[in-house]
């Protein structure tokens, strides 16, 4: 044997060592701790408990008692997303920097100073003996899971080398929290209305930032609900699309629960036991966020020394709360955070000291009426179930198989008088303290309405003789005014068919936009060859904000500098700041009407905000605008936070980048940041013919075959058949 044929035998012994160690490393940490979706696992259950796995991996869990179903929702739930839920008790509890370091530090003192953990160990001391035994069921599945699975924990673990802390009630709580926290931050806005009147015209700012246009259908939020008379089988259809930021894995997980007196399917939260979003054999609900402002800024006279500060003229002490952040790396940090009889301290900016009062952090602000919901019958039993429903704050749609809709606004929402809460507030003169909360039965709600339809999308629900001062993010009314729209236009609609109204992207105001363009540029009677493309485009475009069209992207553009010249005109120096969710409303109103005292001329400030769009537009896509694509500018990467950061391979566990459709303004409300999180629309004439499908899949571990199964129907906006009655098991998993 030649030196070169032996040099190549070598390499290629290597080669298969090499290789036969990399198949064993895979194999070891990411193949061997995949969920269990087959044979027998003995558990500390009552009666054997059955879990049917569908081919999309969702669990159909049958139990005799709703302990064990409880108990084995949690511990199938820890197979596919174990790491999630640790990564989002971690969060909202300020212990990221544990495990990754210093780059979390600035997020866990943002959660320490909101007291999170704090606010949870409070609240689990006041729930009910039956709630706290629902979360203790829950916290034994997931545990029997840990316990059992120590050595083989889904790889994020071993990549980041730590074992999770046993999973608790409150921990639970941390999961409610991580969303309320999610769903209520409005506390900046207040920050930054406060600096753009300190700079600016007073009734113009004002004016920036409104609670309703007055265009609005009521109520709201992002769900819509059919009568059978607008459907073919003569009962109801609701769909309900939750708009959240996309995540890998996504944040529902699909799950269905039967035992005595629950047969409930539809999706929950990692980490919370039951259904969130679904429907049973009698009823279905879908929910999204009120956006109802649950958040005030009190400016304190505060002595950093030594924590007094005034209130109604006399010098109280606030309380000193010290807390220790563990630090992979380094040695723990300590913060020290004073907290007021407003709340703690949460901001400082010169000698203003912000204290943050917070609904979340109000007693009884953590209640868990899940299972209360998942058990209901009837709107009677459904909105007695929503009373107990603290926050955050939420539109709730209804449906029911006697052919019944409804809808009714839910949480527990701050009475305000004399004020709004919309600017940080004197915390001194206690003339700006909250008088309770608004009772549940005086708040939106509608009941089989004459027309047969309930569409919602996160705009303002409330009468304009609302008895009760009313302030909060909400959305201007163009999705809401599309659903009707659609929805309106034909009856007999089938299920299936609601997918087609759920990805709609026309977007009314983007039309509006462009048409004011193209009048203000016909008006100078003059042609500047560097807009007539521009212009082209925008007299030909159909109002839909479609991937592969120019005209999306320039009025996007358009749309930026259109709010910063009104922001600008307003309080000169904040223009950048200024992104209040009804800003298109307003450029809208300024159009239509065009009042004295903001521009000298509309259609002058119209041309310039075309050149600065197109001149930004050429400078990202080039200089042709019909060759612009805008997927090519709203292009969506979602990246696993943790095998993203594996040099060479962890780019392929992520999905993306690719072009997306949709716009703020669309039914498919879509931006690079925030999507429809899961479809799902729900048959009242026969629950299998339901639809249902997740952003990514079901599972959080990379080599499953759940792990972004869902996200090429997704992506083109086919969705699944919501098994329920009919479950054709690919598996069957049983507890003893």
């Amino acid at each position: 044997m030649t030196s070169l044929s032996r040099l190549v035998r070598a390499v290629n012994i290597l080669i298969a060592i090499a290789l036969v160690l990399a198949l064993a490393l895979i194999y070891w940490f990411v193949l061997r701790p995949l969920p269990q979706r087959s044979g027998t696992i003995p558990a500390q259950v009552s009666a054997p408990v059955t879990v049917s796995f569908d081919s999309l991996g969702e669990p159909h869990i049958r139990a005799a008692s709703l302990d064990d179903a409880l108990f084995v929702q949690g511990y199938v739930t820890a197979q596919d997303r174990l790491w999630q839920m640790d990564g989002l008790r971690r969060f909202a509890a300020g212990d990221l920097a544990e495990i990754v370091g210093p780059a979390a530090l600035d997020s866990d003192r943002d959660s320490r100073r909101l007291r999170l953990r704090r606010i949870a160990e409070t609240a689990y001391t006041r729930l009910s003996p039956a709630d706290r035994a629902m979360l203790a069921d829950y916290a034994r599945g997931v545990n029997s899971y840990i316990d059992s699975h120590r050595s083989n924990l889904p790889l994020e673990f071993s990549l980041l080398q730590y074992q999770p802390r046993p999973w608790s009630a409150i921990d639970c709580l941390l999961i409610s929290l991580h969303m309320f926290r999610t769903l209520t931050t409005s506390w900046r806005d207040d920050v930054l209305k406060r600096d753009m009147l300190r700079q600016g015209d007073a009734a113009k700012v004002n004016f920036l930032f409104p609670v309703r246009t007055g265009t609005e259908p009521h109520p709201g939020s992002n769900a819509w609900a059919l009568a059978g008379s607008r459907t073919a089988s003569g009962k109801p259809l609701l769909s309900n699309d939750p708009h959240l930021e996309m995540s890998l894995p996504s944040i529902w997980y699909m799950t269905h629960l039967q035992a005595p007196n629950l047969d409930v399917a539809g999706v929950s939260i990692p980490g919370l036991p039951g259904v969130i979003i679904g429907h049973n054999r009698r009823i279905a609900w879908g929910m999204t966020n009120l956006q109802f402002d649950v958040q005030d800024v009190y400016l304190e006279k505060f002595e950093d020394r030594t924590g007094r500060y005034l209130f109604r003229g006399r010098v109280e002490q606030a309380r000193r709360e010290t807390e220790v952040i563990r630090v992979k790396g380094q040695a723990p940090q300590e913060l020290g955070i004073w907290v007021t009889i407003h709340g703690p301290i949460v901001a400082s900016e010169g000698s203003d000291r912000m204290a943050l009062r917070w609904t979340a952090a109000e007693p009884g602000a953590l209640q868990f009426p899940v299972i209360e919901i998942d058990r209901a019958a009837n709107w009677q039993e459904f909105t007695k179930a929503l009373e107990r429903w603290p926050g955050p704050g939420q539109n709730f749609v209804y449906a029911d198989v006697d052919g019944n809709i409804g809808y009714h606004a839910a949480g527990m929402l701050p009475v305000r008088r004399g004020f709004a809460g919309d600017v940080p507030l004197d915390g001194a003169s206690g003339d700006f303290e909250w008088q309770g909360a608004i009772p549940f039965d005086q708040l939106p709600s509608a009941y089989n309405p004459p027309d047969g339809m309930i569409a919602t999308a996160n705009q303002d629900p409330f009468p304009v003789d609302f008895p009760y001062p009313v302030n909060g993010t909400f959305a201007p009314p163009y999705r809401a005014n599309q659903i009707r729209s659609l929805l309106s236009a034909r009856k007999n609609w089938r299920a299936a068919e609601m997918t087609a109204v759920q990805k709609d992207v026309y977007s009314a105001f983007g039309k509006f936009l462009a048409g004011q363009l193209v009048a203000a540029y016909d008006k100078r009677r003059f042609r500047n060859p560097g807009l007539e493309d521009a212009i082209t485009l925008l007299r030909s475009w159909n109002g839909q904000m479609e991937k592969d069209q120019a005209a999306p992207f320039l009025v996007t553009l358009a749309y930026q500098h259109a709010r910063t010249a009104i922001a600008e005109n307003a309080a000169p120096g904040a223009s950048t700041t200024y992104d209040f969710p009804m800003a298109s409303a307003v450029i809208e109103r300024l159009l239509r009407e065009r009042p004295a005292g903001w521009f000298a001329d509309y259609d002058e400030m119209l041309l310039r905000v075309l050149v600065d769009a197109v001149d930004e537009g050429q400078r990202i896509l080039g200089r042709d605008v019909r060759r612009w694509q805008y997927g090519a500018w709203q292009r969506v990467t979602i990246s696993h936070p943790v095998t993203h950061q594996i040099r060479w391979i962890g780019k392929y566990f992520d999905i993306g980048p690719l072009p997306m459709s949709g716009s703020s303004f669309t039914v498919k409300q879509t931006t690079v940041r925030i999507a429809p999180s899961m479809r799902m629309t729900a048959d009242l004439s026969n629950w299998d013919s339901s639809m249902l499908n997740v952003l990514t899949g079901q599972s959080g571990q990379i080599l499953s075959s759940h792990y972004r199964d869902q996200w090429p129907s997704y992506y083109v906006g086919r969705s699944y058949p919501m098994q329920f009655q009919a479950v054709r098991a690919s598996n069957t998993l049983v507890f003893r």
